[in-house]
């Protein structure tokens, strides 16, 4: 398998964490392949036509993406699957943090865009930053159950979203106000397969 890959995109960290998570690390290849919205990758849009990482394309030729459906793949080929419940509440209870997790990414990667432009548009600045208050409290509401419950795709998602908080907003010093919510990033950021991917920015 092949998967196109960056060191810097919360996105591919989730995939990556997934893998480590199901020993899956040794079996796909990275490609290093660099995405950005004012330049995209013609190289990447014959596997992708979004033109978005992560992608992965299995020994068959298929193509998988976004992150969610590859580590969904990745969990339905390990040999102990772990990250998805098969059904049930447990199953919606997980896919909805996660949808929370990659929203909030979604969110903060707009945010950061429209902060780094030459003249902001601050309607849009007050919007990020309410929605942005709004998640840190409900995932601080969140957090002891979080530290209960086996840990999943949306563990990952919210974590991912919270190390992207520190890797491009560390400004907002999102851990004051919220000690359960950083006391659980704290036992995510302990985790070998959270260490072995830390987001740098090459």
């Amino acid at each position: 398998m092949k998967l196109h890959w960056s060191p810097r995109s919360p996105f591919v960290r989730k995939v990556m964490i997934a893998a480590h998570e199901l020993g899956l690390v040794d079996r796909f290849e990275r490609v290093r392949t660099v995405v950005a919205m004012k330049d995209p990758n013609i190289g990447l849009l014959s596997d992708n036509p979004l033109g978005k990482i992560p992608t992965l394309v299995l020994d068959d030729g298929r193509i998988l993406f976004d992150s969610v459906v590859i580590c969904e793949y990745f969990d339905s080929i390990a040999e102990k699957p772990t990250l998805f419940p098969a059904s049930g509440p447990e199953r919606f209870d997980a896919l909805r943090r996660h949808a929370l997790g990659t929203g909030y990414l979604d969110m903060l990667i707009l945010w950061r865009n429209e902060r780094d432009k030459e003249a902001p548009f601050e309607p849009w600045l007050k919007g990020f930053s309410l929605k942005h208050k709004a998640t840190l409290a409900s995932l601080e509401a969140e957090a002891e159950t979080l530290g209960k419950l086996p840990f999943g795709i949306g563990h990952i998602a919210i974590g991912c979203a919270l190390s992207y908080m520190d890797f491009r907003f560390a400004d907002l010093g999102w851990r004051e106000g919220h000690p359960k919510l950083h006391a659980w990033h704290e036992t995510f950021r302990a985790r070998p397969s959270v260490k072995a991917t830390e987001i740098v920015d090459g």
